[in-house]
């Protein structure tokens, strides 16, 4: 997934950050209202997570003002223990749900895994790509029946590829979605990873499905 995380405590959104990334989610931060607006108008989520107590603009008018120009992306609230108030007022302008402070981890990526796979329209429950098959919400790749495993990075990209079949993917564009939007490592880390890919999806099962379309980027193919 890729989360927008709106979060003005340093400490907090930095480990959470690393928590999302080692999980092989894109994470881009925002430190206070405005700049959220602006990530969440420039470039495409799955969920964005919102604290409430923000500098400029807080999170219930960031969310208010989301739903207002029609962004129906999923939002998580970040919400003080006992500010029940916040939850109330967060659900009516538009949060999809909220996690109080504080709070596990786990329970957060829980619940950024249930509100991804609400949007049914949007994003199929398994992406499927001949048979080739990733299920977002179990974390399981399948080429058939054969169960393939990824790490957390190698899952992100090939879900990406799957996200966009048939369409050629640039290498920009991986980078954004897979490793974040201020990535500044070298970019070859893209081709790096596409080749373990080949070497787990394709290659053990005599297919040729990930395209390599020169000067452009990535495509992935069907009928490979």
């Amino acid at each position: 997934m890729r989360v927008l995380l709106v979060e003005d405590e340093a400490r907090l959104a930095t480990a959470l950050r690393r928590g999302l990334e080692a999980e092989g989610h894109a994470v881009d931060v925002a430190v206070d209202g405005p700049e959220a607006l602006w990530h969440a108008e420039e470039h495409r989520y799955d969920v964005i997570v919102l604290d409430v107590m923000l500098p400029g603009l807080d999170g219930l008018e960031v969310c208010r003002r989301l739903r207002a120009r029609e962004d129906w992306t999923p939002v998580l609230m970040l919400t003080a223990r006992d500010a029940r108030p916040d939850m109330i007022a967060g659900l009516d302008v538009g949060a999809d749900d909220y996690v109080t402070k504080p709070f596990a981890f786990d329970v957060l990526l829980a619940r950024l895994r249930s509100l991804a796979r609400r949007q049914v329209a949007e994003r199929p429950t398994v992406l499927t790509c001949g048979d080739l098959a990733l299920d977002p919400a179990t974390r399981e790749v399948r080429r058939g029946e054969a169960v393939i495993e990824t790490t957390s990075r190698e899952f992100a990209l090939l879900e990406v590829l799957l996200r966009n079949q048939g369409v050629v993917v640039g290498k920009q564009q991986v980078l954004q979605a897979v490793w974040g939007f201020d990535f500044d490592g070298d970019p070859n880390v893209v081709e790096v990873y596409v080749g373990r890919l080949r070497r787990k999806v394709d290659r053990p099962f005599g297919r040729a499905s990930i395209e390599t379309v020169r000067g452009t980027g990535y495509r992935l193919r069907a009928d490979g």
